[in-house]
């Protein structure tokens, strides 16, 4: 039986509020702040923001993007959070149903969605999320039947193992530092979430979608490959798309090799 419409919209009114709360956390995290207080107030004026002007999307659509106390800008990138979370909660909800899978996955993408934000900002994954990531996904591997305990310690040595080495072999090779431990915690979480057969599919999506941007981003900037550019995204689109679509690729792909 179809779940009635309502479901669907819950599900993104919820992601959208956690969107907003994301915000907040890629705003503050990297400067130390608390994401608790104090409570979200303007960037520019410093004016707390009352519930009513916090309303996910719609409040910065009301009011045409700018602060009710002193019209500086709001940046657009506050409704793009939280309308991402927001349809990637419908998503999670529309593939999996209301199941302990759909609420591990939820908070395990919110988390990619903060991460990505704050490393295309600062370059930087914070260990306050990575890391109590690994840990939360390990624990809920225990009541993940398709995850299961040793699927899941596997992953996170496999994740942070696998860019480890990739790491090491390149700083050999060129006496430079080519990916930061930030990264391999990142995927180290992602493995704890997703099992070990999610590792590989993982670095290849996120290595070839990152190296196709790179070079367009270095054409078109004139730019050479001293070019830093955070992975963090890339490696959080490759989870994504190996949540979604990740059986119908490798299908894909084998069918392609068998021909």
């Amino acid at each position: 039986m179809t779940l009635p419409i309502v479901f669907y919209l819950f599900s993104f009114v919820l992601g959208a509020v956690v969107g907003s709360f994301l915000n907040v956390c890629i705003y503050r995290l990297p400067t130390g702040e608390s994401v608790v207080f104090p409570p979200s107030r303007c960037p520019s004026c410093g004016t707390r923001i009352r519930p009513w002007d916090n309303i996910p999307i719609l409040s910065w659509l009301i009011l045409r993007g700018s602060c009710r106390a002193c019209s500086a800008k709001i940046s657009a990138r506050y409704p793009l959070v939280e309308l991402i979370n927001g349809l990637l909660c419908l998503a999670l909800f529309l593939k999996f149903g209301p199941t302990l899978t759909f609420a591990a996955l939820f908070v395990f993408c919110s988390a990619l969605v903060a991460i990505s934000f704050i490393d295309l900002d600062h370059q930087i994954i914070p260990d306050v999320i990575s890391l109590p990531g690994i840990v939360l996904g390990f624990v809920l591997s225990f009541f993940l039947p398709w995850l299961g305990w040793l699927n899941s310690l596997i992953g996170i040595a496999a994740g942070g193992g696998s860019l480890l080495l990739v790491a090491w072999l390149y700083e050999r090779l060129t006496g430079k530092e080519g990916m930061g431990g930030g990264d391999i915690k990142l995927l180290a979480m992602m493995g704890a979430f997703l099992g070990w057969r999610a590792v590989p599919f993982i670095i290849f999506a996120s290595s070839l979608v990152g190296s196709v941007i790179g070079l367009t981003v270095m054409m078109l900037q004139k730019k050479d490959s001293k070019l830093a550019i955070p992975f963090g995204p890339f490696l959080a689109l490759g989870a994504l798309l190996y949540i979604f679509f990740g059986k119908a690729i490798i299908l894909w792909y084998l069918s392609i090799g068998a021909r």
